[in-house]
């Protein structure tokens, strides 16, 4: 009986093709650096080896959005990122509160990201700090999550704020807005790692697909 292959040697790129089996999700395409055909055609192998599901390539170049939309791609130009294939049917719910209109990019790939990796997904938008009574108003929305992602640039003070209000799981994700001496997001990231909140994790500057696949692992093992 013949193995079936662990790999899709492409000569650019050694795709992993048994990272599903592992970890339950398979393989993203991270499209930055790529040219549209190496994404097309990474797309495609892991296409074929998992047609029930839908696969992910995140910040695509204008081109390479151009190129997957062709190979017959879902694409968010907010998110800059597509998926080939059938979303999962969704467990548990991912809330994703973000500071500001600003945020929108990070946000929808958290979102995106959120949604291929099982998880239904609720989107609360503008609920910064500079107008606390917005925020407020939603909290009962935040209580209903099985994950909260919290996104916000500037000074990044937004989760801090949102773990006192509530005990759901949080990951928070500071973004590059803001004004200079926001230093392209370290000084949001260097607020949230020093959240006086209990309970907030972090990820890097602007990544949204890193907190996406947390938050839904979070809701889906909360749903199993």
């Amino acid at each position: 009986m013949t193995e079936e292959p662990r790999i899709d040697d492409l000569g650019f790129a050694r795709v992993d093709l048994e990272r599903a089996a592992r970890t339950g999700d398979p393989e993203v395409v991270y499209g930055a650096g790529k040219t549209p055909e190496q994404v097309v055609a990474i797309l495609r192998s892991l296409q074929a080896k998992h047609p029930d599901r839908a696969v992910l390539a995140t910040r695509l170049s204008d081109e390479a959005q151009a190129a997957v939309v062709e190979l017959g791609a879902d694409l968010d130009p907010v998110a800059r990122a597509a998926t080939l294939g059938p979303l999962p049917e969704p467990r548990g719910t991912v809330t994703i509160v973000s500071a500001g209109t600003s945020d929108a990019p990070v946000a929808a790939e958290a979102a995106l990201t959120a949604r291929v990796h099982g998880a239904g997904v609720h989107e609360i938008r503008d609920v910064g700090v500079a107008g606390l009574h917005r925020l407020l108003a939603v909290r009962d929305d935040l209580e209903q999550a099985d994950c909260l992602i919290v996104v916000a640039g500037m000074e990044g003070a937004l989760p801090s704020v949102v773990g006192g209000l509530t005990g759901v799981p949080m990951v928070a994700v500071p973004t590059s807005i803001g004004y200079g001496a926001s230093f392209g997001g370290l000084a949001a990231l260097l607020a949230m790692l020093n959240s006086c909140a209990p309970g907030v994790t972090v990820v890097n500057i602007d990544n949204g697909y890193g907190a996406g696949v947390f938050a839904a692992r979070v809701a889906r093992r909360m749903h199993r």
